[in-house]
């Protein structure tokens, strides 16, 4: 039995433009990593091993939120994009219309052409679950919205069609309960900004 604790990096400027970034290496940006640099650690995570994306955005918040180095897990990388990375999900639904909808609709199995689904994204995270298991060290992942997203639907058994069963807020940690086989929510919207911010 593990905790996992989850946090989304900072943003970018390619989130400040609504773009689909998946696995494109892009930065913090001076106002992403301005607002990491107020986030503070819950006193419940004081003593959490880190683990991190490989991609920059994931990696910088990491370090400042850590204050040390951080070891990074490929298994922990945005789904990805393929082609649409760089676009803008509202371009595409204008773009598409009934086909992006029917897409849309499609929850755990929506795939971008040549990309990852957020079941793919699941399979590739059993492997990270299952070590989290074994090494039974509480652990913080700095990662992404697809990846948080995935681990949630799988703890909440959604199948990522519909309004999710609870929102996942901006500027928090997500602790979620892993044991043999199966995970489940801990805690969510734990928050990294004092109340008074």
């Amino acid at each position: 039995m593990s905790l996992l604790a989850v946090i989304r990096h900072g943003q970018t400027a390619w989130n400040e433009a609504g773009r689909l970034q998946g696995r494109r290496n892009v930065p913090l940006s001076a106002v992403g990593r301005r607002l990491v640099e107020r986030w503070r650690v819950p006193p419940r995570l004081a003593d959490f091993e880190w683990v991190t994306s490989p991609l920059k955005r994931a990696l910088e918040t990491a370090i400042l939120l850590a204050g040390h180095d951080v070891k990074c897990d490929d298994r922990l990388v945005e789904m990805d994009w393929a082609e649409w990375e760089g676009r803008k999900l509202e371009d595409l639904r204008q773009e598409l219309g009934q086909p992006m909808a029917d897409l849309e609709a499609k929850g755990l199995d929506f795939r971008a052409p040549g990309g990852e689904s957020p079941r793919d994204v699941q399979r590739r995270l059993h492997g990270f679950l299952t070590d989290l298991h074994r090494q039974a060290r509480p652990t913080v992942a700095v990662c992404h919205k697809g990846i948080i997203r995935a681990l949630y639907a799988l703890a909440a058994d959604w199948d990522m069609t519909g309004k999710a069963p609870h929102g996942l807020q901006a500027n928090c940690a997500h602790i979620f309960l892993i044991t043999d086989g199966e995970i489940t929510i801990e805690q969510l919207n734990l928050p990294l900004l004092d109340a008074d911010e």
